[in-house]
């Protein structure tokens, strides 16, 4: 009696616990959390290449006086010609602007040759390194700086670009957030046919997202961990998408448990003790997977891999600890109207995916060839991907600073419009000044500030931004200028391209080594994650290539983002291998329970097919939330993602993972102990003696 009494306090006092730990834990991580955007910078300085040129351009700029300079361009332009009266007004307007804000120096109007356009480079250090006073300065030049009557005015260059692009990721948050929200909790609905239920695991992904931006803040603050409006973008979407998939295999089991075991509790207990472990290996693999990018030299790319990580592990304890706790205390009737009842079965129904497993049985071989040879001719697609993103091909719409960038290159076609900084010892500025002048390509060069030991020599290419033959000018100046650093908008792009090679080259086999370690270890196989990650590996050519089948002609995109290839090759086998474990764990307990390979593949599919399926559609859906935004780099990595996890989740767990398990039979176990047959697991005369 007293054993039962202290059974069931128990049981009553557990869930309450844990509540109270998490809301003591939120209260805790509450200011901290308010503090994040506080400390998301997206400067170039923040994407660009630790090691690159072009970074140590940005870095010694901030400590030249005055502090980084903001770069603008102010473009007036009229179809029919530039009048008398429109050049007096940009001589106004530009005047204007230099007795309102501290310039570099004095602007000089440059006119096109065709009479069109008349553009003002202007500069100024005013706002230094605080993002908020340059957008607060770019935004008051376009108030000065206005057209009328025919005449178009427009601010570009590398500050108002910069402004706009701040813009928008500063307008991320609410309606990522919202949006992400809104599609989980749409899905959960038509998931759990249940108006109340869907309520719970949304919530905890809720509370899970708040934790990891206080958890994010405590990282910057301890480690100066770089938190950019991508990274914490991209955390948003792994809690609530890898938190739901969690959720959503919890669930599953506890509701599988409770038609056995009486007591919500002791249901939940053994529904954790079933699904705990597989559970933890997949977030232990996209955890290490993300942590890969912390060999990246790209710092955006860096900075995403311990933010990404965070997410994931604050949504692996809520839903590991704070969903169990909640479900547990509100009991049986949060399924309503579809209450599990105790000693009841599941209404038999035929299965999608007890036909899928039945083809795969049937014919193995012959399923396992076609999705192969669908797959490769997928992955051809990746020959159609456009070139490397240009700055003006990174946005959606069509902002100002993008809108002039246009102007400038239908106007000067022949000429550059956007200087490259050339970072040069004092001791040397000289001198590299006139080598800078003597190179073929250069239009014009001048000195600029001098500070800490460092000058800033201004040039400007005879070729269009972003050109070839700009390329070849920037790589020239490198080549030629010891001791010197060059950089610039346009060499920023050139490093970007650069290091993405570099780190794919890195990252890439870091993320396949550390995966098939931990499925390894998790399954006691080297065979079963060898077909698990080749699977995700192909997954991720495929969708690379349905990218590069509709980027250009459907979405119209006239780039891809360099850095596409490696992130979405982290994303997808990271979390691709997440239903691999999911359903090659169940196999593996069908199997360790005496049912032959065949029978434990196709009831591991029959009783896993369901719950991955719908974690599939919710983990796409949320990347899908990306394809809304207003970044193109962002709408390409949403999409391939979300691709991939749809074939991942509809062709490659369902089939390819069925009939290759289903084909090698017990060979998918070697050398483990499950992969030898009934009675053979050691010879007769070393067996020990009954009674020993």
């Amino acid at each position: 009696m007293g054993a039962t009494t202290t059974g069931t306090a128990r049981r009553r006092a557990v869930p309450w616990l844990v509540l109270g730990l998490w809301i003591a834990v939120l209260a805790i991580a509450s200011p901290f959390a308010a503090k994040l955007g506080d400390v998301q910078h997206d400067r170039a300085v923040d994407y660009l290449p630790a090691s690159a040129d072009s970074t140590q351009v940005a870095k010694i700029q901030e400590r030249l006086p005055g502090g980084e300079a903001t770069e603008m361009v102010l473009v007036y332009h009229r179809d029919a010609g530039l009048t008398a009266a429109d050049r007096a007004t940009a001589a106004e307007q530009v005047a204007e602007i230099a007795g309102a804000h501290e310039l570099t120096g004095r602007p000089a109007g440059i006119p096109s040759k065709d009479g069109t356009t008349l553009m003002y480079p202007v500069a100024s250090t005013e706002p230094g390194t605080d993002e908020k006073a340059r957008d607060a300065l770019v935004n008051d030049v376009r108030d000065i700086a206005r057209g009328g009557d025919g005449l178009g005015v427009e601010v570009g260059g590398s500050g108002a670009l910069a402004t706009d692009a701040s813009e928008v990721y500063n307008s991320l948050d609410g309606p990522l957030l919202y949006t992400t929200a809104a599609v989980v909790a749409l899905l959960l609905i038509l998931i759990y046919r249940s108006p109340f239920l869907w309520l719970v695991p949304l919530a905890v992904a809720g509370l899970a997202d708040y934790l990891s931006m206080g958890v994010a803040y405590g990282l910057n603050q301890t480690f100066g961990t770089a938190v950019s409006g991508q990274s914490s973008g991209i955390m948003t979407i792994l809690v609530f998408g890898v938190g739901t998939d969690y959720a959503l295999l919890l669930v599953s089991r506890y509701r599988e448990e409770l038609r056995r075991i009486e007591r919500p509790y002791d249901a939940m207990l053994a529904a954790l003790r079933g699904c705990g472990p597989a559970v933890l290996a997949s977030s232990g693999t996209v955890a290490a997977g993300l942590l890969c990018l912390l060999a990246a030299d790209l710092n955006s790319s860096r900075g995403m891999g311990p933010l990404g990580t965070v997410g994931v592990l604050c949504a692996l304890a809520a839903m590991l600890t704070l969903l169990p706790a909640l479900l547990v205390l509100l009991g049986r009737r949060v399924f309503w109207p579809l209450v599990p009842r105790h000693g009841s079965t599941p209404k038999a129904r035929r299965s999608l995916f007890a036909a899928m497993g039945g083809s795969a049985e049937r014919r193995p071989r012959t399923v396992l060839v076609g999705g192969a040879v669908l797959l490769g001719a997928l992955a051809l697609g990746t020959f159609a991907l456009p070139g490397n993103l240009k700055q003006e091909d990174s946005f959606t719409t069509r902002p100002d600073a993008i809108a002039a960038m246009e102007t400038l290159a239908g106007a000067y076609p022949e000429s550059g419009t956007q200087p490259i900084s050339v970072i040069s010892p004092t001791g040397r500025a000289e001198a590299a000044l006139t080598e800078i002048r003597a190179t073929k390509g250069v239009e014009s060069a001048e000195a600029g500030r001098s500070g800490g030991g460092w000058t800033e020599l201004t040039v400007l290419a005879s070729a269009p931004p972003q050109s070839a033959a700009e390329s070849a000018t920037i790589e020239t100046l490198r080549d030629k200028l010891d001791g010197s650093y060059v950089g610039g908008p346009s060499a920023e792009q050139i490093d970007l391209e650069d290091t993405n090679a570099r780190d794919t080259a890195i990252v890439v086999p870091l993320v396949l080594l550390s995966v098939l370690l931990i499925l390894t270890v998790l399954l006691r196989s080297l065979v079963a994650p060898l077909i698990l990650v080749a699977a995700v590996v192909a997954v991720w050519g495929a969708a690379l290539g349905i990218g590069g089948l509709v980027f250009d002609p459907l979405f119209g995109f006239e780039g891809t983002d360099p850095g596409l290839g490696l992130l979405s090759f982290v994303f997808l086998v990271a979390l691709g291998v997440d239903y691999g474990i999911f359903l090659m764990h169940r196999m593996r307990e069908e199997s360790l329970n005496g049912a032959e390979p065949t029978a434990a593949a196709l009831s591991a599919l029959r009783t896993t097919g369901g719950v991955i399926a719908s974690a599939g559609l919710v983990l796409a859906a949320t990347f899908a939330v990306l394809t809304s935004m207003p970044m193109v780099q962002l709408v390409e990595l949403g999409f391939v993602i979300a691709v991939g996890v749809l074939l991942d989740t509809f062709l490659v767990r369902t089939y390819l993972v069925t009939s290759a398990s289903v084909a090698l039979r017990r060979r998918v176990w070697w050398p483990g102990r499950l992969s030898r047959e009934p009675g053979r697991s050691a010879p007769d005369d070393v067996r020990k003696p009954v009674g020993v």
